[in-house]
């Protein structure tokens, strides 16, 4: 018999059996099941198997790590269980149905923010080049790179461009992935995205200074004021208004004439959504964006070393609920409302902290496959892909998760004791500093250097105290 289809057979049985798999798709590395009852899962059987690099559950779904195989395991899947193709989106339906109220809003702000990562890492990346070549006293005492060399200015120039193109235009971005998300036309949520950001309107991070002076544009209309500001930088504001847009795109295809559809449907639900955007959702949700953040800024100034603690210990088990995904959406109101956040400063350093706690189990176990996978996942993990790492190694012996928790907990200590920044977000592990402002790199290298070897003194000593005692 083929090998892979033998190792097939042995996960549908340590899954519970084919009649516990209710559908079955996969995606570039992993086996993504829907389970009648995840209790029937023996983790156990299920780690034997030779193919297997970790299993979890998340959002419904109980995924399995196979790697560059998959395609051919799945095939064998379906094979042996008899089901039917499925789409990931039907999975993700059927997944969905098992979730809580908290559980779908997380994962609704997944869906939406996932896609919208490589433009929003990529343009922190170029901020990170920016910031090296603008930073005072990186290369030359109290003098940037560009006042010693002009000739660097521009460039800089034209980087910087780059890089902020995706964050001025934020509720673009936003608009499109919101209203895919929510079922509507993407091509509208686009427009409404730029809408709110029109260059006829007051720039948001210029709100501040009018109010004070009293200059804040206002539009008269039926008897109302509305303030003509922008939303640039914000995340709530759009994401409202595109759920509101879908809605009533969705009620107009159904009750409009076909043949009227592009002529009524359109102008209006955007015509609707824009006066609602702008005398209601905009300025509640705006009001709401603004205390959420002095939340956060309260606690990290005045509370930075529980703040940090708390988030540095727990930013790991959120990434196995997945409920990480809705800290991006309070970075990005953090970057927008503060010019930068004091929490993905922690993501990198959880995501070094379990990447650290990976690469000790490759000196602490004796299985010739754990040590393979741990060189490999602690890799990914320190260029901020920590999901071989946790789901492979760390959570699957328990131990090198709770240290590599000690270890962020501990650097993220440190670096909000004082009060580290980040101008956007980048990549999350070792050039995670490129995103950091300069003048912060110092200490932020101190808990990227605790990060490193906490973890993984911890994981070994405890790994070797497991033995003795064994």
């Amino acid at each position: 018999m083929d090998a892979m289809k033998h190792s097939v057979e042995r996960i549908v049985q340590a899954v519970g059996g084919k009649d516990n798999i209710v559908t079955a798709s996969h995606c570039v590395t992993r086996l993504r099941l829907v389970l009648k009852d995840e209790g029937k899962v023996d983790k156990n059987a299920l780690e034997r198997v030779d193919v297997v690099k970790g299993s979890f559950s998340a959002n419904g779904q109980f995924q399995i790590v196979i790697g560059s195989g998959v395609e051919k395991a799945y095939g064998y899947l379906l094979e042996i269980t008899g089901l039917q193709h499925a789409t990931k989106e039907e999975v993700k339906s059927e997944a969905e149905k098992k979730l809580n109220p908290l559980q779908r809003l997380i994962k609704i702000l997944g869906d939406i923010f996932i896609p919208l990562l490589p433009a929003i890492v990529s343009a922190g990346l170029l901020m990170g080049i920016n910031n090296i070549l603008t930073g005072k006293g990186i290369f030359y005492p109290n003098q940037a790179l560009i006042d010693v060399h002009p000739e660097w200015k521009d460039l800089a120039g034209i980087i910087n461009l780059i890089a902020n193109t995706a964050f001025v235009f934020l509720p673009g971005l936003i608009g499109w992935s919101a209203v895919k998300r929510f079922g509507g036309s993407e091509l509208l949520g686009i427009v409404l995205g730029l809408m709110l950001i029109h260059p006829d309107l007051m720039n948001a991070w210029s709100y501040a200074e009018a109010v004070s002076k009293g200059t804040v544009p206002y539009w008269h209309v039926f008897g109302l004021s509305i303030q003509k500001i922008g939303y640039q930088g914000q995340v709530l504001p759009v994401l409202v208004s595109a759920f509101v847009l879908t809605k009533i795109e969705l009620y107009l295809r159904k009750r409009v004439p076909e043949g009227f559809q592009l002529l009524l449907v359109a102008p209006i639900a955007l015509l609707v959504t824009g006066f609602l955007s702008f005398i209601v959702i905009g300025p509640v949700t705006f009001a709401i964006g603004k205390e959420i953040t002095s939340a956060f800024v309260w606690v990290f100034h005045q509370l930075p070393l529980i703040g940090g603690l708390i988030y540095g210990a727990f930013y790991a088990p959120l990434v196995v609920t997945g409920m990480h995904h809705t800290f991006l959406a309070v970075d990005l109101q953090l970057i927008a409302n503060t010019g930068g956040t004091f929490l993905w400063p922690i993501l990198a350093l959880s995501n070094i902290s379990q990447g650290s706690a990976a690469l000790a189990m490759m000196f602490v176990s004796k299985d010739e496959k754990v040590k393979g996978m741990s060189l490999v996942s602690t890799i990914s993990a320190y260029l901020g892909i920590t999901e071989p790492a946790m789901f492979g190694i760390n959570i699957r012996y328990r131990y090198p998760f709770y240290c590599g928790m000690i270890g962020s907990a501990i650097a993220a200590v440190v670096i909000t004791s004082q009060h580290v920044k980040a101008s956007s977000i980048g990549v999350g592990g070792l050039p995670g500093f490129l995103s950091i402002f300069p003048q912060y790199w110092g200490v932020f290298f101190v808990g990227m250097a605790i990060a490193l070897v906490v973890p993984f003194v911890l994981t070994t000593v405890w790994g070797k105290s497991k033995k003795k005692s064994a």
